[in-house]
């Protein structure tokens, strides 16, 4: 978990190290901006931003036992990113796989697209959903509550 947060903040301290030296330059507004770009690809790298993930294997054992949806997801995916802040608190009912981290999860991704690894992946009742909308997973996770 740790390695998580590396990202995050190195893109924090990036950013304002880039910032700063804007400032001393005599551009505060570029400073701004540059420190608010940093600090907002940090939040789409942060584990706070995502449910824990846990492993493709132990997400389709649960999702078969519980009907929970299981999202495949990586860091940076806007797509990803809005699927998560649209579902809110219902996201943590879902079982979120990093496919980053988790090669049977990139291959499971693969095996539903064609070759491809697109996500938001959402996987429900064995079906698999590419890029799904929010309000769809949203009553999936209702289903399944």
């Amino acid at each position: 978990m740790m390695r998580a947060w590396i990202l995050p903040v190195l893109l924090v301290l990036c950013g304002s190290a880039v910032a700063t030296a804007q400032v001393v330059n005599g551009n505060p507004g570029t400073a701004a901006a540059l420190l608010f770009a940093f600090l907002a690809l940090a939040g789409m790298n942060s584990p706070l931003i995502f449910p824990r993930s846990v492993g493709a294997e132990e997400a389709q054992r649960r999702s078969a036992v519980d009907g929970r949806p299981v999202v495949f997801w990586r860091p940076g995916c806007t797509y990803c990113m809005r699927l998560r802040l649209r579902l809110g608190r219902g996201a943590r009912q879902a079982y979120w796989v990093n496919i980053r981290r988790d090669p049977d999860g990139a291959a499971a991704v693969r095996a539903a697209n064609g070759g491809n690894e697109t996500v938001p992946t959402v996987v429900v009742a064995g079906r698999p959903h590419t890029n799904p909308d929010p309000g769809w997973v949203r009553e999936q996770l209702s289903r399944s509550a």
